[in-house]
């Protein structure tokens, strides 16, 4: 950029600053990719005939930056130069309003497109159900979709994008059979979407069907079929991925690094998700989600020393906890009987880290306070909270009543946790546990399971996965 500027101030000098194909070329530059997009930003603000291809390439660079805002500005003052917008322009408009969460916004768009004439192009109509989807308007992004003149497998993934974040997985699956062609991002979309409904055992399957299509997975598939072996407890099948992705060269990123570390974790192989996270650590790889991860899977798995030596490492590699962060830690101190410690680390979110208590972390904090069978301070703290408790905080509560038996405060914790989710059986549960640990003689707990019929409310099952030769098996009771 040094030695651009220089050249710039030749230009200027000279006088062919004047001339766009030499301003187009200077400002394509600054625009790449690590360089000043600002300064290309001010070139063609300021130059006397900025062409389309000055006013793109700008608006292009800033939609797929940090400042997507940005684009949006400088799109409308294009409007307000003698260059009219075309087919080239607005697509980078649509990703920043996709960014931006601004599905309005990009609708007056879609409108502007049609009064342009704009609308049929190809580029510009995948654009615009690409911004429907990623703002999560399913039927919008359908309705474009219906217009397509032709198969268009851009077009396609978008939809099966907006369709998944709908919830319509089944409606999603129908267009993804219906391609006649898939890229490896169709596969990735599809494979996501199942993973995002929960539906692993699906993704999985998918995952394979991709592979004996002789499909190379990227990082965005392996990343979703990690999450799911983690969510199935398939440390096989997970470390397969872990053995594709070394074996296959695949580039390792964060998300490529965390997806390990938490399915390692949540299989059980701590040592094994240590080992990644150390690798990643001493390469640069591991982002703050990483540190996250391997803290929380070294809590819950009991090695709370371990997980709080990482968070007062996380200061000397240039990363500030987040309140992802804080609800290892405040688990970590849960589940090693430490309830001070936790409320040491709870009243130093605010005052040293700047990171305000959310729900979640009053739910750590009393689920802290009640495993160690400080129960009375445990509902001083819900009844402090800032916020209205959800059943999972008064849920924390029973669980700790049960734990050290006391039937009257196990008592009011069911009845606000039932007020919060009348449809939740665990709540009910637990309350009759808690009373039959109390030594009622079964009566308070016959009129828990009572009320719970009453309610409509049935006992979910239990449920066990094993993973066998690779396979996963699924036992209901």
């Amino acid at each position: 950029m040094a030695h651009l500027r220089q050249l710039h101030a030749a230009l200027v000098k000279s006088g062919l600053a004047k001339d766009p194909i030499a301003a187009s070329r200077a400002l394509s530059f600054c625009a790449g990719p690590g360089r000043d997009v600002a300064y290309a930003e001010r070139i063609v603000r300021h130059h006397p005939r900025s062409n389309s291809f000055m006013w793109n390439t700008v608006i292009r660079a800033l939609s797929d930056g940090a400042r997507p805002e940005a684009a949006v500005a400088l799109f409308v003052d294009m409007l307000g130069s003698p260059t009219p917008p075309e087919r080239r322009t607005l697509p980078s408009v649509f990703a920043a309003y996709a960014r931006l969460g601004r599905a309005g916004a990009g609708a007056a768009l879609h409108g502007m497109a049609l009064k342009l004439g704009l609308a049929a192009d190809a580029y510009v109509r995948n654009a615009a159900i690409a911004m429907y989807a990623s703002c999560g308007r399913a039927d919008e992004a359908l309705a474009l979709f219906g217009q397509c003149p032709e198969f268009d497998v851009v077009a396609c993934n978008s939809v099966i994008v907006a369709l998944s974040r709908a919830g319509r997985v089944d409606e999603a699956r129908a267009v993804f059979d219906g391609m006649t062609d898939r890229t490896v991002a169709t596969w990735s979309a599809m494979v996501s979407a199942y993973a995002r409904a929960s539906r692993c055992g699906e993704a999985l399957a998918l995952f394979s069907a991709m592979q004996a299509g002789g499909v190379e997975p990227n990082a965005n598939v392996l990343v979703s079929v990690l999450g799911c072996c983690a969510s199935l407890g398939a440390l096989e099948q997970g470390a397969w991925v872990h053995a594709y992705i070394d074996h296959h060269d695949v580039a390792m990123n964060a998300l490529v690094v965390t997806a390990l570390i938490d399915m390692y974790c949540k299989c059980g192989s701590i040592d094994k998700a240590r080992q990644v996270f150390d690798t990643a650590r001493s390469q640069g790889l591991a982002k703050l989600s990483s540190w996250n991860s391997m803290m929380q899977g070294l809590a819950v798995h009991g090695h709370w020393h371990e997980a709080i030596g990482l968070f007062s490492e996380l200061k000397s590699h240039g990363l500030n906890p987040d309140n992802v962060t804080f609800i290892a830690v405040l688990t970590a101190y849960g589940h090693s009987g430490m309830p001070d410690e936790a409320k040491a680390a709870f009243a130093s979110m605010a005052t040293e880290h700047n990171v305000e208590p959310g729900i979640e972390h009053y739910g750590c904090l009393v689920d802290a306070l009640a495993r160690a069978g400080r129960l009375r301070e445990a509902e001083d703290a819900i009844l402090a909270m800032p916020m209205a408790p959800d059943a999972a905080v008064w849920g924390a509560l029973l669980s700790g009543c049960r734990l050290h038996g006391d039937a009257e405060l196990g008592a009011r914790a069911a009845r606000e946790a039932v007020r919060c989710d009348p449809r939740d059986s665990g709540a009910y549960v637990l309350a009759a546990s808690v009373a039959v640990r109390g030594g009622d003689g079964g009566r308070a707990a016959a009129g828990v399971r009572g009320r719970m019929r009453e309610a409509g409310v049935g006992k979910v099952p239990g449920c066990s996965v094993i993973e066998v030769n690779g396979v996963v098996h699924e036992f209901v009771s």
